[in-house]
């Protein structure tokens, strides 16, 4: 083997692991990222913009080709400074690079304040787990506990092998998505945006890049760790003072009050039973106290605007692509980075909020002592690794932070240092709309069954909501109309109390953003404000967007709350029956329960009667719009439709 091999594989293991070499590797950074020969799709990395001297440019969600010979008198509207960006060959790499490699320093969160390797999850347990397949690879790496454990009231015994997820491609020395960084004596594990849009295929082996990874369990691996409570947003802890039990440990407030902290046990334990409940494949997406878990999205973007669940994302670059990546990491893998806004949106006084997340983080430089005699924003403001900035992830301050916007919901936009305001975000925005779904690699049906699918699928007038090329109206529909559980859809309601312009800086602006940056307002009139109201829940109810069906054979389960799962046989009908016991939804099974009302009521009644799918709001109802015997059609008829919605492909 030659020296350059070796060091491919020295390198990776001695950052994982945290050994030295002969140098020191403080700093040094591992994330896998799978060559073209690991991919299913490959399609993906074929789909380049640079043809016959084309150049195609985004402008806040414009699409504008030219030719190159135009760029002898250049076009105004493709200065940066009017929002333009030229998609390239290099900005297409640095997008698939960023959505592999790109924690956006979320380690520190994850593993110093959290604690996600510090419970009887190690990063040792990992490590074996991935030796122990011997080059095989995984969908679903096991990890072995170093210590007893319970949590949500299930008790875990040290040695028990837990489901946590991960994939691991053949030949890998790590999971999709998992970065590794080696700082300050340890190693930290963080997390990118792979670690949920992509999966390995059990039947191949390969990566399908852009499908969501639907057993995921992020719940359990989160409530393992000693300071899950740093989450308690993401759950149905609604009011701390519920917590409290000594009343003289206290901080004090913004306003100079003495304001008690919720015991962190207490805390703790109640998050931490939430936590249990969440359906693998699945994640809590907004801080408003309630525990509504959303299923994780697939990354088949083209076309698919607005982009959510409920459509908030449609303003900023790719019709709202850029919000929505966005909002991944700006929000939702650092719950500090709400500091500045906790009273708008959550009521509660960001002393208070910081004191909480932190008064139980396993790192003692991040635990906040309320007999410090510093307030916990003081205190943090100290080991802030970004300083200037609400948290620890890499963001930057929109221009009219505090307040938060149609393009950021918390006024934080991620941007690391020596990149450009939005580069990284941008670039995975386009990459994102290169990513095709793979060909099945199993046998479909004919091309007579196909044609009857899609007669069946304009005569039930599918055809009314999913239309296009991409099979979308690109609408959010009212809540009451999709019929499909509520409470997500005004997640975002809050907002409304200090929503802003949407204002950013120009795509040409470095990082750190100097104080002279120049200032663009993003275009809205093109958006109908109906819509927006809808999206963000500021009409009181809001409401969801109409999702595009490319690539529903990799998506499984169905609705927003991916509560429409069945099994290979259909007797397994339900959540409790297919991701909760570790069986894979079936496409075709759940797809069916889309269009059949009898199958359909199987999957709801299976997950009224469990518990954790009614404390998480997860009931796959709504969206009642049935081809079956009721309205009409035969089981040729339903069967073709069905064999139809999984054979479309992306232009």
């Amino acid at each position: 083997m030659t020296t350059s091999r070796w060091l491919r594989l020295l390198i990776p293991l001695a950052v994982i692991c945290g050994i030295w070499l002969a140098v020191d590797i403080r700093g040094l950074e591992y994330a896998y990222i799978p060559p073209k020969s690991k991919l299913e799709n490959t399609q993906a990395l074929q789909v380049l913009l640079q043809r016959n001297a084309i150049r195609q440019y985004d402008i806040w969600g414009k699409t504008l080709t030219v030719p190159g010979t135009a760029l002898q008198d250049p076009d105004p509207r493709l200065k940066p400074g009017n929002g333009a960006v030229e998609i390239t060959e290099d900005l297409l790499a640095l997008g698939r690079r960023t959505l592999y490699k790109e924690s956006f320093g979320n380690e520190v969160f994850l593993t110093d304040i959290v604690g996600i390797i510090d419970g009887p999850m190690k990063l040792k347990g990992i490590l074996k787990a991935v030796a122990d397949l011997k080059g095989k690879g995984t969908d679903n790496l096991q990890v072995e506990l170093d210590e007893d454990i319970t949590v949500g009231g299930k008790t875990f015994r040290k040695g028990d092998k837990i489901a946590t997820g991960f994939d691991v491609p053949k030949g890998a020395h790590a999971p999709i998505g998992v970065t590794f960084r080696y700082v300050e004596g340890r190693t930290k594990l963080g997390v990118s945006c792979m670690a949920c849009h992509a999966t390995v295929n059990r039947d191949t082996g390969k990566i399908v890049e852009g499908a969501p990874n639907s057993d995921l369990n992020l719940g359990l691996l989160l409530a393992l760790a000693p300071n899950s409570s740093a989450y308690f947003t993401h759950t149905d802890v609604a009011k701390l003072v519920d917590y409290v039990k000594d009343q003289n440990r206290t901080v004090i407030n913004s306003k100079g009050k003495a304001e008690p902290l919720p015991d962190p046990d207490m805390l703790e334990k109640a998050v931490d039973d939430n936590l249990v409940k969440w359906v693998p494949g699945s994640f809590d997406t907004t801080v408003d106290m309630i525990s509504n878990v959303t299923q994780i999205p697939d990354m088949f973007t083209k076309g698919g605007h607005p982009f959510s669940w409920s459509g908030f994302a449609m303003a900023g670059g790719f019709s709202g692509l850029s919000t929505f990546g966005n909002n991944v990491h700006a929000q939702n893998t650092d719950t500090l980075s709400q500091t500045e806004v906790s009273e708008v949106l959550l009521g509660i006084d960001k002393e208070l909020y910081v004191g909480t997340i932190l008064q139980n983080a396993p790192s003692r430089k991040f635990r906040y002592d309320p007999n410090s005699g510093l307030t916990p924003t003081e205190f943090f403001n100290k080991q802030d690794p970004n300083p200037g900035t609400p948290g620890v992830n890499e963001v930057i301050k929109m221009p009219n932070f505090p307040k938060v916007s149609p393009i950021a919901p918390n006024g934080l936009y991620i941007s690391s240092p020596g990149y450009r305001a939005g580069e990284q975000v941008t670039a995975m925005s386009a990459y994102q709309n290169t990513i095709r779904p793979p060909e099945t690699t199993k046998k479909g049906a004919d091309a007579k069954t196909i044609s009857l699918g899609a007669e069946v699928f304009k005569k039930a007038q599918c055809i009314t909501c999913h239309a296009g090329d991409y099979f979308t109206n690109n609408r959010i529909l009212p809540v009451n109309e999709v019929g499909t559980e509520p409470s997500r859809a005004k997640a975002f309601q809050r907002t409304k109390k200090d929503f802003g312009e949407a204002l950013f800086y120009a795509p040409d602006t470095p990082v750190p953003i100097p104080p002279d940056a120049k200032v663009v307002k993003v275009p809205m009139e093109h958006i109908d404000p109906k819509q927006i109201a809808l999206g963000f829940g500021h009409n009181g109810r809001g409401g969801y967007k109409v999702k595009g069906l490319m690539g529903l054979r990799w998506s499984a389960p169905y609705l927003h709350d991916g509560g429409v799962a069945v099994g290979p046989e259909l007797s397994q009908a339900g959540l409790s029956e297919t991701l909760m016991k570790g069986i894979e939804p079936d496409p075709y099974n759940s797809l069916k329960a889309m269009i059949d009302r009898r199958l359909r009521q199987q999957v709801i009644d299976a997950n009224r009667k469990d518990s954790r799918l009614r404390d998480t709001h997860v009931t796959g109802q709504g969206h009642e719009f049935w081809v079956d015997d009721g309205t009409g059609f035969t089981k040729e008829q339903q069967d073709a439709l069905v064999h139809y919605l999984l054979s479309l492909k992306m232009k």
